[in-house]
C-alpha cells in the first residue's frame, strides 16, 4: 500500500517537471545591499520583497536582541492563552495610528490574516465579489467564509458595478475585496472607483495591501495615494515585506477586530510571534513613518529600470516581464543569473497559462549603476529570446 501511494506521488512530481514548473527550495544567504549566496553564486537580488531593506537594519536587529534579553525566545502559547506580551500593544497602536485607525491586529502571517479574517466577518447569508487576480491566501479566506463569491475581470470596475446590479440585493453585506498592488504584476486598484461603487451599492472594501503598505502613501499604504482617502473597511497588510520582520496585521474599527479575537480561527489556535519579531517590527513602523526619503525609494529605483529597458512606468515597486512559455522565462532567468543577477521566473500555478514572467522586485538599497546594468541585460534579452 505504501509504495502504491508513493507511486502516484512520483507521478504527481514527474507531470509537473514535464511542465517546466518543478520548484526546488534552494539556500539563500542574503546580507545586506541586496546581495544573495545562492547556488554557491554571489548575485545581486532583484527578487526580494524586502523594499526598505530592513531585514539587515541595525535598529531593527538592535531591538530584536533586546527583546529576546528581556523576554525570551518564543511567545509560549497563544495570544488568548499566554501569548500575548506587552510588546503586541505597543506594536498595534503604532500602526493605528499610523494607518488611522481606529484599532489593530496583528497575527501570525499575512496568509494566516487573509485565511482568519474573511470567513470571521462574511457567512453564507454574504456577498463577496473579488478580483480574479487576489492571492491565493485570500482566496482560501473565502472558500472558508461559506459566502456567495464572485469573481470580477481584473482591475475592471464595470464588471465589478454588473454583478452588483445583479447580486446585491440577495444577501445581507457585501464585501469587495482587492489589492493595492498585485504581487505578480505590479499594477494598482482604482481604489477611487471602488470606493464610489461600494458607496453606490452599500458594500465595504476589504484591502490586502501587503505590498503597496511602506512603499506607497508615504509608507501608509495604497490608499493613502488617493485624495480623499478611500473608505476601507479592513486594511490588510504584512510585516515581513516593507517592514523586514514578520506577521500580518488588520487596520479596522475596534468591532471588527473584537471579531477577531473571537471568531478568527488562525489568530486564536495560533502560537503568538516571539517578542524579537514584534519589537522588529515596532523599530521597522517608526522608521517607515519618519524616513520618507527611504520610502520613496523603491518606487523611484523602478521607474529608473523602466526607463532603461524601455518598459511602461511601474505603478509600484513591482516590475514583471511576461515571456509566455516556462521554458523561455527560465533561460531568460538563467542569462540573467551569468550576469551576476537573480530575477525569479514566476511560471504558472503561480500565474495563468502561458503569462510565464520575469518579476522583477526594487528596494531602497539597489544601486543605480545595478540597476542600469540589468535594464541592459533586459534589452538584449528581448531580442534574443
Amino acid at each position: 500500500m505504501e509504495n502504491d501511494v508513493k507511486h502516484i506521488f512520483y507521478n504527481e512530481i514527474r507531470k509537473i517537471k514535464d511542465t517546466s514548473q518543478l520548484r526546488i527550495l534552494n539556500e539563500s544567504y542574503r546580507s545586506k545591499d541586496s546581495k544573495v549566496l545562492r547556488n554557491g553564486k554571489r548575485l545581486i537580488s532583484f527578487s526580494c520583497n524586502d523594499y526598505l531593506g530592513l531585514t539587515q537594519n541595525e535598529t531593527l536587529i538592535n531591538a530584536s536582541i533586546n527583546a529576546i534579553k528581556k523576554y525570551g525566545t518564543g511567545a509560549g502559547a497563544s495570544r488568548l492563552v499566554s501569548g500575548n506580551h506587552p510588546l503586541y500593544t505597543k506594536l498595534e497602536n503604532l500602526i493605528s495610528n499610523f494607518k488611522l485607525g481606529e484599532s489593530t491586529c496583528v497575527f501570525g502571517s499575512g496568509f494566516l490574516t487573509n485565511t482568519g479574517v474573511i470567513p470571521a466577518i462574511a457567512s453564507k447569508n454574504d456577498l463577496i465579489v473579488y478580483d480574479e487576480l487576489s492571492h491565493a491566501s485570500t482566496n482560501l479566506g473565502i472558500k472558508l467564509s461559506k459566502a456567495k463569491n464572485i469573481k470580477f475581470m481584473h482591475n475592471d470596475n464595470n464588471h465589478v458595478e454588473n454583478i452588483l446590479k445583479k447580486n446585491r440585493s440577495q444577501y445581507r453585506s457585501c464585501f469587495l475585496l482587492t489589492e493595492g498592488v498585485f504581487s505578480m504584476d505590479g499594477d494598482t486598484a482604482d481604489l477611487k472607483a471602488l470606493s464610489f461603487l461600494a458607496k453606490k451599492y452599500n458594500a465595504s472594501i476589504i484591502l490586502d495591501d501587503a505590498h503597496g503598505f511602506g512603499v506607497l502613501g508615504e509608507g501608509r499604504g495604497s490608499q493613502f495615494e488617493f485624495k480623499p482617502t478611500p473608505e476601507i473597511l479592513v486594511q490588510i497588510g504584512t510585516l515581513s515585506k516593507a517592514a523586514g520582520s514578520y506577521g500580518g496585521f488588520t487596520v479596522a474599527p475596534k468591532i471588527i477586530n473584537d471579531l477577531m479575537h473571537n471568531k478568527a480561527r488562525s489568530l486564536i489556535y495560533t502560537t503568538g510571534l516571539p517578542p524579537a519579531t514584534v519589537a522588529a517590527s515596532i523599530a521597522a513602523i517608526n522608521i517607515i513613518r519618519t524616513d520618507k526619503k527611504l520610502v520613496k525609494k523603491p518606487l523611484e529605483n523602478a521607474v529608473t529600470f523602466c526607463k532603461e529597458a524601455q518598459l511602461p512606468m511601474p505603478q509600484s515597486s513591482i516590475v514583471t516581464l511576461i515571456l509566455g512559455t516556462e521554458k523561455k522565462t527560465l533561460k531568460a532567468s538563467r542569462i540573467i543569473e551569468k550576469e551576476g543577477f537573480y530575477v525569479g521566473a514566476i511560471r504558472p500555478p503561480t500565474v495563468p497559462p502561458n503569462t510565464s514572467r520575469l518579476r522583477f522586485t526594487f528596494c531602497a538599497n539597489h544601486k543605480k549603476n545595478e540597476i542600469i546594468k540589468l535594464a541592459k541585460i533586459i534589452r538584449n534579452i528581448r531580442d534574443i529570446i
